[in-house]
C-alpha cells in the first residue's frame, strides 16, 4: 500500500507540525487575523517584570522585551493564527473519519480513493515549464532538481484535490462554528468551551489546545531563546559599565585593554582550513568567498574574546536570574497494541518513534537496550513507527517488522533490520524472515498484501499529532527528550522514579492518618 501521509493528508486533516498549513475546505474568518495585543497562550511562566538582578541593579521585562518586540510578536502571531486554523483542521478530520466509517474503510484508504488516485504525476514538459518559469528562484540545473520539482508539483496537486474533497464533505454535513475567533483558554475551565460541532459532535477548546501542544512549546522555546540572548547582552553590558566605572575608564577603553590583546591573529592557513571543513555548506569557490571567510573568522575571534571577558566578570558578580526555560509538555501517548518489552505496568515508559532506515535510530538502540538491562522491570520500552519520506524502504520495513511480530519474532527481526540498513528491499526483508525461521508463506502474504500498512499509518498519524518531524523521537513518560544520550535518558528515568517514590511515601503517610504537607497548609 502506498504511503499516504503526503500533503494530501496534511491538507485535509492537518497536524501540529503543519499547523501553519492552510486548512482545506474553508479558511478561517477574517476576524481571526492576529493582533499584537492578543494572548497567544505561549507566555506562561515568564516573569511579569523582573528578569534579573546584577550586583543589585534590576534588569526588567521592558529592558529585555522592548528591543526584541517585533521578533516576539512574530512568534506570538504564528501561534494565534495556527490556533484559528486548527479548528478548521479538526472539523475536516471529523468529516474524513465519519465518511471513512460510512464506507467501511479507514481514513488513509479513503484518501487513496478520493485524492491520491486522482492526481497525475507531472510529465517532463510540465517539469521543464515550471523550472523555466521559476529558475531565478531555483538553485541547481534542471536535471539535478527534477525529482524535487516533481514532488513539489505532486504535493501541490494533492493539496488542491484534498480541498475539493473537503468541500464536498462539508457540503453534505451539519457543521456549526460557534466562535468568530479561537482564543487561548485563560483558565482550565475554558478548555471545556465548545468551539464548533460536526453532525452534533462538539469540538472543544481542549481538542484544539491539545493538538497545538508541540507548536506552543516550540514557540515558548523560541521566545525563551530570544529573551535569554537579549538578557545576557543586558547583563554583560551592565557588568562592563560597572567594571569601567570601578577602574575609572570608559567602556571602550576597558574593552581595548582586556579584549583586543586576547584576539588571536589569523594565520594564512586558517581561511583555507575553514573552507575545506565547511565547503559542502558554502556556495562558491574558495577565491570567491575568501574575503568573507576572513571577516567572519576575525569577528568570531573578537566575539569569543569578549565572551571570555564577560565570563570573568560574571564569575565575580552577584547575579540572580528569574527567566527559566519552558517545561516540555507531557503527552498522552497510546501504547496499546504496540510492540513492547518489559513489565506492562512499569513506572517508566520509554516510547520511541523510529525509522529502520535511519542511522541515528540504529545508534540509539544500544543506549535504550543498556537502560532496559539496567532498570529491568521498572522500565517498559514501546516502539512506534515513523518511516520518513526520504527513506524509500523504511515504510515496507516497518510493515515487515509487524509481520514478524505476528509470529513472535519482532525484536530479533528489528535487530536484523538495524544491522542491515543499506539492504531493506522487499527481497532482503523476506531473506531475513527465512534466517529467523519464520513461516515464509504467512510472512510473505502479510507483507505483499499491505495488511500491516494501517498499523504503520496509525503510528505516523500519532507521531504527527505529537509534533514528531524526525527520528528517533524518544519520550519518557510522555515527555519528549531533546537529548537522547545515555546520561540524559538515565537522568530522566531517575527523576521519574524519584517522583514516584516520593508520591508513594506521601500517599503511605496520609493513608496511615497523617496529613500531607498540602493538607496541613504548608507549601
Amino acid at each position: 500500500m502506498k504511503r499516504l501521509f503526503s500533503i494530501a493528508l496534511i491538507a485535509l486533516i492537518g497536524s501540529p507540525a503543519a499547523a501553519q498549513t492552510k486548512a482545506a475546505g474553508q479558511a478561517p474568518p477574517p476576524a481571526q487575523a492576529a493582533t499584537k495585543t492578543e494572548d497567544c497562550g505561549c507566555d506562561a511562566k515568564v516573569p511579569a517584570d523582573l528578569f534579573a538582578i546584577v550586583n543589585g541593579v534590576k534588569i526588567t521585562a521592558g529592558d529585555v522585551d522592548e528591543p526584541i518586540r517585533k521578533s516576539l510578536d512574530g512568534v506570538r502571531n504564528q501561534v494565534i493564527e495556527a490556533r484559528g486554523r486548527e479548528l478548521y483542521l479538526q472539523i475536516n478530520s471529523r468529516l474524513l473519519d465519519a465518511e471513512a466509517k460510512k464506507r467501511g474503510i479507514n481514513s488513509p484508504k479513503l484518501l487513496e480513493q478520493e485524492v491520491i488516485s486522482k492526481v497525475k504525476d507531472p510529465d517532463e514538459s510540465e517539469l521543464q515549464s515550471f523550472y523555466d518559469r521559476n529558475k531565478s528562484r531555483i538553485q541547481g540545473e534542471f536535471k539535478d532538481v527534477k525529482s524535487q520539482l516533481a514532488e513539489h508539483l505532486r504535493n501541490q496537486r494533492q493539496g488542491e484535490e484534498a480541498k475539493k474533497f473537503a468541500d464536498r464533505l462539508r457540503a453534505g454535513a451539519d457543521v456549526k462554528v460557534f466562535v468568530e475567533k479561537v482564543a487561548a483558554p485563560s483558565r482550565e475551565s475554558d478548555r471545556t468551551r465548545a468551539l464548533a460541532a460536526v453532525n452534533g459532535a462538539e469540538i472543544k477548546s481542549a481538542d484544539v489546545e491539545d493538538a497545538l501542544k508541540p507548536l506552543v512549546f516550540d514557540a515558548q522555546e523560541q521566545m525563551y531563546k530570544l529573551r535569554k540572548g537579549q538578557m545576557d547582552m543586558a547583563i554583560n553590558s551592565l557588568l562592563l559599565e560597572q567594571e569601567a566605572q570601578r577602574r575609572k575608564v570608559t567602556a571602550r577603553a576597558l574593552l581595548e585593554a582586556e579584549v583586543t590583546p586576547k584576539v588571536k591573529p589569523l594565520s594564512r592557513e586558517d581561511p583555507r582550513k575553514f573552507y575545506d571543513e565547511n565547503k559542502e555548506k558554502i556556495t562558491g569557490g574558495y577565491d570567491q568567498v575568501k574575503d568573507q571567510i576572513i571577516q567572519y573568522l576575525r569577528e568570531k575571534e573578537e566575539y569569543d574574546a569578549q565572551g571570555a571577558f564577560a565570563a570573568r566578570l560574571r564569575k565575580a558578580a552577584a547575579i540572580e536570574v528569574f527567566l527559566t526555560a519552558p517545561e516540555p509538555p507531557v503527552y498522552n501517548i497510546a501504547a496499546d497494541d504496540q510492540p513492547y518489552k518489559g513489565r506492562a505496568d512499569a513506572p517508566v515508559i520509554i516510547v520511541e518513534f523510529t525509522d529502520f532506515e535511519c542511522p541515528s535510530c540504529a545508534q540509539t538502540q544500544p543506549i535504550i537496550e543498556r537502560l532496559f538491562a539496567e532498570y529491568g522491570d521498572r522500565v517498559k520500552v514501546v516502539v512506534r513507527d515513523f518511516p520518513l519520506e526520504k527513506h524509500k524502504n523504511a515504510f515496507k520495513a516497518a510493515e515487515a517488522a509487524e509481520a514478524a511480530r505476528e509470529q513472535g519474532k519482532y525484536w530479533p527481526f528489528v535487530e536484523m533490520l538495524f544491522q542491515n540498513q543499506s539492504s531493506l528491499g522487499v527481497e532482503s526483508l523476506k531473506g531475513y524472515a527465512t534466517r529467523l525461521g519464520l513461516d515464509r508463506e504467512k510472512f510473505d502474504q502479510g507483507l505483499e498484501s499491505g495488511r500491516f500498512a494501517d498499523k504503520v499509518q496509525r503510528d505516523l498519524q500519532e507521531g504527527m499529532r505529537l509534533g514528531v518531524s524526525g527520528t528517533p523521537a524518544v519520550f519518557v513518560n510522555g515527555r519528549f527528550m531533546t537529548e537522547r544520550s545515555y546520561e540524559a535518558l538515565k537522568s530522566e528515568i531517575e527523576t521519574v522514579l524519584a517522583q514516584r517514590s516520593k508520591g508513594s511515601a506521601v500517599e503511605g503517610r496520609t493513608s496511615r492518618g497523617q496529613t500531607s504537607p498540602r493538607q496541613s497548609g504548608h507549601r
